[in-house]
């Protein structure tokens, strides 16, 4: 069954209840209150009844009851219809007040000995069948009495309005559900439609279902969700036709020379120049499928990673150690501050991985500095930025958006998986990365990382399951 038959049979269902419960609950209200408002009006007319009788009349009556004649007592009211009245005198003899039609009835169904019985069972109020109010007197009593039965035709009739008010007003509202629901199933129709969009990977097809609520929430996410996938499909794509480049042009270069020297083409020093260029193209396409085998296992694999806490100022002191041969080589000066340079420069990462990000950042700020890198590191309300920059050309503006996916590369870059994989290891360790130009020019990529959390002497915390030796 469908959700909009769903959810109209069960809005039908619940309706058809509070409508039926509804309804019970105002025919015994309504009964109730009609029986009370009846029992007011018999006490307020018994005793206007009772200052209008006189003594000396109800006496002669009195003395006329066993005759075959039942005299009424000459009592005019505005309203008797369905009302009997019955006096009973100090000795026990009943006798007729007012007698309409409709009260005569009820008067000969209380004559005689049995009638006695029943007349005293509905003065005792014992017979649900009349509605009673005794008025008592020094005389006697005066009890006014009327059939239920005329309540209840009156609250039916009342009742029966009131159901067909109901039945009106249960159908516009099923009418209304529909209406409503249609609406709101509308969105997740159309939502369906672009949920099969994704699921046969046409995500540039996927349209922004406008809705409200929650459906509206899930349609967003939905949109965004392809737009990601469209993203990393493309990225893909670029991936492996980028990765296909780099790695044919040095298997190109290794197959031309190695089939030169088996075919003689190359002679004397030119053997030992294609055998070098051999061996040098074997190094890079070895580097590059390591760069992307380590990217492939940063992306998916969770015990290549070793968390522990590491002094940023350690590794900034090796990496430059490391770097100290190039920056030499090219007269370039390196620069590290720290604020406050006492600060507590820790992270929770894995040791040799931010090691290597580090490197990787460098390296390139490196190969386009002209004569001054500056690293600087600072501790900022429980986190750690550090910022790397140089004094080069910087960075193109239509490189910057770009410039962390893999194989994208400048200028005199190399395979393009430095960054990638830079970026990978920081977002391991919780950090961010970007990069930028400085005003007075060169690039500046910055990095930002939650400290860790310091305790005192070993009793450091980790995260569960990141300890020493524990992936």
């Amino acid at each position: 069954m469908k959700l909009v038959h769903q959810i109209n049979l069960a809005f039908g269902i619940a309706l058809l209840l509070v409508l039926s419960v509804t309804a019970v609950v105002i025919h015994f209200v309504l009964l109730d209150h009609l029986i009370g408002s009846q029992k007011e009006d018999l006490k307020a007319m018994g005793a206007v009844m009772s200052a209008k009788l006189r003594v000396d009349t109800i006496q002669t009556v009195a003395t006329d009851w066993s005759s075959t004649t039942m005299p009424a007592l000459p009592v005019k009211m505005a309203d008797t219809s369905g009302v009997a009245a019955i006096f009973t005198d100090i000795q026990g003899k009943s006798m007729p007040v007012t007698a309409p039609n409709a009260a005569m009835k009820i008067t000969e169904a209380v004559k005689g000995v049995s009638g006695e019985q029943v007349f005293k069972d509905i003065v005792d109020g014992t017979d649900k069948r009349f509605i009673t109010s005794v008025s008592v007197m020094p005389q006697g009593t005066l009890t006014l009495l009327t059939p239920v039965s005329r309540v209840k035709t009156i609250e039916q009739a009342l009742l029966k309005r009131l159901l067909i008010i109901f039945g009106v007003g249960g159908a516009f509202m099923v009418a209304f559900s529909l209406f409503i629901t249609k609406k709101l199933i509308r969105p997740l129709m159309s939502l369906q439609e672009e949920l099969i969009k994704v699921k046969e990977r046409r995500f540039s097809e996927v349209r922004f279902i406008r809705a409200g609520g929650e459906i509206g929430s899930v349609a967003e996410s939905v949109y965004d969700m392809a737009g990601e996938l469209d993203r990393f499909n493309h990225v893909q794509k670029q991936f492996f036709q980028n990765a296909s480049h780099e790695l044919k042009t040095p298997l190109m270069s290794i197959a031309g020379y190695a089939e030169g020297i088996r075919d003689g083409v190359f002679e004397g020093k030119r053997i030992r120049k294609g055998l070098d260029i051999i061996i040098s193209e074997s190094g890079r396409l070895k580097k590059l499928v390591t760069e992307m085998t380590l990217l492939a296992k940063l992306d998916s694999e969770e015990d290549v990673f070793r968390k522990n806490a590491v002094s940023l100022k350690e590794l900034i002191t090796e990496a430059s150690e490391r770097m100290n041969p190039l920056l030499v080589k090219k007269g370039i000066r390196l620069q590290i501050d720290y604020a406050p340079p006492s600060g507590p420069f820790e992270v929770v990462a894995d040791r040799d991985k931010l090691l290597q990000a580090l490197l990787n950042i460098m390296s390139n700020a490196a190969r386009y500095a002209v004569e001054q890198m500056n690293v600087h590191a600072k501790v900022v309300e429980g986190r750690i930025e550090m910022t790397i920059s140089d004094d080069g050309p910087g960075i193109p503006d239509e490189l910057l958006p770009f410039l962390f996916h893999r194989f994208v590369k400048g200028k005199d870059g190399e395979s393009g998986l430095g960054l990638a994989i830079s970026r990978a290891i920081v977002e391991r360790c919780g950090g961010i990365i970007a990069a930028g130009n400085r005003q007075e020019g060169g690039a500046v990529i910055s990095m930002s990382f939650p400290a860790a959390p310091t305790a005192a002497g070993s009793n450091t915390k980790m995260p569960p399951g990141n300890g020493p030796g524990k992936p």
